[in-house]
């Protein structure tokens, strides 16, 4: 009999009804879905500050948003949830919705269907700067890198905030940090994929800033 659990297979043999049962455990490697979330995080932010910056149109940052930041982060947060792991599950599911929900509030006001002010985004991104306040706290017990991301990301947060209430200027500022936030959270996703490959710590990432 063959059972499946979280990744493990158990295999059972019995050689005789009343013969003692032997167990046989062999582990089956799973990929870190990790490495996928942070990706796609990285990469849809990036694409977005160069819109800020004014080198790129909208219409690149609405497709990566809903495709590879909303829905391939947000998957990659859905099976974070089966490893256990609170803090990732909550983050790419998150962040995940945070770019499908840009990317139709966007489509949304091209099209008029239920359109935002700039107050209205700007009230938006006060929700999830409060929500990557939090996360930022916590990504101070994992490592040193991952809380230098969730820093730059805060303030980014912050700065574009302060923009949509009255400093447009801090657009372009909030661009250029946002790419250095998401800089880091490449550094991070190349950390896990380089410790896979090469068996030891190519690229390490710091001590957690709180214990």
């Amino acid at each position: 009999m063959v059972t499946g659990h979280f990744g493990k297979m158990t295999v059972i043999e019995a050689t005789k009804p009343a013969a003692a049962v032997s167990e046989v455990v062999t582990t089956q490697k799973l990929g870190n879905p990790a490495v996928v979330g942070l990706a796609a995080f990285g990469l849809t932010t990036m694409m977005l500050q160069f819109h800020n910056v004014g080198w790129a149109g909208v219409g690149p940052v609405i497709w990566l948003g809903l495709i590879f930041g909303g829905l391939a982060q947000f998957i990659a947060g859905l099976q974070e949830q089966k490893t256990g792991n609170n803090f990732g599950y909550t983050a790419f599911t998150a962040y995940g919705a945070f770019w499908i929900s840009l990317g139709l509030l966007l489509l949304g006001n091209h099209f008029k269907i239920f359109p935002a002010s700039e107050t209205d985004i700007g009230w938006f991104l006060v929700a999830w700067t409060l929500l990557t306040a939090i996360l930022w706290v916590g990504s101070m017990r994992v490592n040193g890198a991952l809380a230098v991301t969730f820093t730059l990301l805060l303030i980014g947060f912050v700065l574009l905030v302060l923009a949509h209430f009255g400093f447009p200027a801090l657009t372009v500022v909030a661009g250029y940090e946002l790419m250095a936030c998401a800089a880091m959270a490449w550094y991070v996703m190349a950390h896990l994929i380089f410790k896979d490959l090469f068996g030891r710590d190519v690229l390490p990432v710091g001590k957690p800033w709180l214990k």
